[in-house]
């Protein structure tokens, strides 16, 4: 099942003042990948998901919308 899927997840990087690089390390993951999920060209785990929206203080149904 591969769910297309819009991601906000810049838009609360940026009011949490975070570069890509800052939250990559909060997460534990490549700035890449953080520039890859932001494009809407990576679908994230759970565990992953969570901790963006814990890093962000954002709900994940916020971050990332399904259709």
């Amino acid at each position: 099942m591969d769910s297309q899927f819009r991601c906000d997840l810049k838009k609360y990087r940026i009011l949490a003042g975070l570069t890509q690089e800052d939250l990559a390390d909060r997460v534990g993951v490549r700035r890449e990948t953080i520039i890859r999920l932001e494009a809407g060209r990576y679908n994230p785990s759970l565990k992953l998901a969570i901790a963006l929206s814990r890093a962000v203080d954002a709900p994940i149904e916020a971050l990332f919308i399904f259709d």
